[in-house]
């Protein structure tokens, strides 16, 4: 769907990418789960552009739902996909620290994991190479996208600033939509490695120039990227 001029979403509220249509190609943020790639194909002739017009693909994280299509447009396409240092070794299949789950409500979680099932979310293609980014990096893809460290989530979070579309992508840095509990509303996302220093990471989003926060889970949010890092403590209360 599209949000805005040359901004798109696939996917919905419960696992979501991005792309940022540029006229010299496209960038796609994060790449959801395998069974994406038929949202993604259809987003795309929806645009009137094709597979070829990818550009690369940025990873605000190196999680198996965020992974998705990403090996696959690599792999084929020879489509680079970028990630932070210190999350190369979890996107290409590196052991994640086994976390609490939680609070959650068993129509919620069971909703997540069933759509995950559907979306081919078993079965993780992580990726066999990834181009390392670090904080700070302008990445030399359509939209000219700005990497901003967020670690907590995993180590090597990011939040992806792209000025041409006034947006910033956050992954899992923060969600509008518990998948565990169903709960709408900025506040933290589960599965958080380090809770308090995503917290703090947040604090790196007031200086951002944007009108647009989009999350990895749960729906976008227009507002001031200033205010979220309060609306994300206030929702987790």
């Amino acid at each position: 769907m599209q949000l805005a001029p040359h901004l798109h979403r696939i996917g919905n509220d419960i696992v979501a990418a991005y792309l940022v249509d540029a006229p010299e190609g496209i960038t796609v943020i994060d790449a959801g789960l395998p069974g994406h790639w038929r949202d993604l194909q259809t987003e795309l002739k929806a645009m009137g552009r094709s597979v070829d017009d990818i550009r690369g693909v940025v990873l605000t994280h190196g999680d198996s739902d965020h992974l998705g299509f990403a090996e696959r447009l690599r792999r084929d396409h020879g489509v680079p996909a970028y990630v932070h240092t210190a999350d190369a070794d979890r996107a290409k299949g590196g052991d994640k620290p086994k976390l609490a789950m939680g609070p959650m409500r068993i129509g919620a979680t069971a909703g997540f994991f069933a759509y995950a099932l559907r979306k081919g979310g078993m079965r993780t293609h992580y990726l066999a190479e990834v181009t390392e980014v670090a904080d700070g990096d302008v990445l030399p893809l359509p939209g000219s996208p700005i990497v901003i460290g967020m670690p907590g989530h995993s180590p090597g979070s990011i939040a992806v600033h792209v000025p041409a579309v006034s947006a910033v992508f956050v992954g899992d840095a923060l969600t509008t939509r518990h998948v565990l509990t169903g709960r709408h509303g900025m506040q933290p996302a589960p599965f958080t490695d380090e809770p308090a220093l995503a917290l703090s990471s947040l604090d790196r989003l007031a200086s951002v120039d944007a009108e647009w926060v989009l999350p990895g889970h749960g729906s976008p949010w227009r507002g001031d990227p200033a205010e979220v890092a309060q609306a994300v403590r206030a929702g987790g209360r």
